[in-house]
């Protein structure tokens, strides 16, 4: 559960996590950064931390925070009306991040997917992002991502993001979207 105290612990790492890859934000910004637990009670396995800087109708900016072995769960964004889902690339700024999409699966995956949840996380593909690369992935693209040791920073650009639509392939999500408390 997401207590008060967890969130401010969580917000403010993030903050330093954001100084560390040299990205400054506003002190209006810090106290936007949300902290996505996905009501599974394990944010230091299941989660992320994420400022949003834009979403209108046409495109997305934010910054994704991940703690050492933090892990954003498998799921995808639909096609709502005729809007075909989200296209999103992930540009990672600091730290090594594990995404998994669909194709191919690696033979060994350098994430550690949390015990007992070996089933919902399916794609297997891995393509490690490292400072300064990145990648983009279709709409409606299966995917899953999880920081390196260090923990990691990417920003996220993409069409218009509307989470509270996400598909989790993890029955036991329940609060998809994130929230400041």
């Amino acid at each position: 559960m997401l207590t008060r105290e967890l969130y401010r612990w969580a917000s403010a790492e993030a903050v330093r996590y954001l100084e560390q890859a040299g990205i400054v934000i506003t002190q209006t910004e810090q106290k936007c950064i949300e902290v996505a637990e996905y009501g599974l009670g394990m944010l230091d396995q299941v989660g992320l931390e994420l400022l949003v800087y834009v979403n209108t109708d046409r495109c997305c900016a934010k910054e994704l925070v991940l703690f050492p072995g933090q892990t954003c769960p498998e799921h995808r964004h639909p096609q709502i009306g005729d809007d075909i889902g989200k296209e999103e690339t992930f540009r990672c700024r600091l730290g090594e991040v594990y995404l998994y999409v669909p194709g191919e699966a690696s033979r060994q995956i350098k994430a550690r997917i949390p015990a007992g949840k070996e089933h919902v996380f399916t794609v297997r593909r891995e393509v490690v992002l490292l400072p300064g690369e990145q990648f983009t992935l279709p709409p409606g693209s299966l995917h899953w991502f999880q920081a390196g040791p260090a923990g990691a920073v990417v920003s996220e650009f993409s069409t218009k993001s509307r989470d509270e639509f996400d598909v989790y392939t993890d029955p036991d999500i329940q609060a998809a979207a994130p929230r400041r408390v």
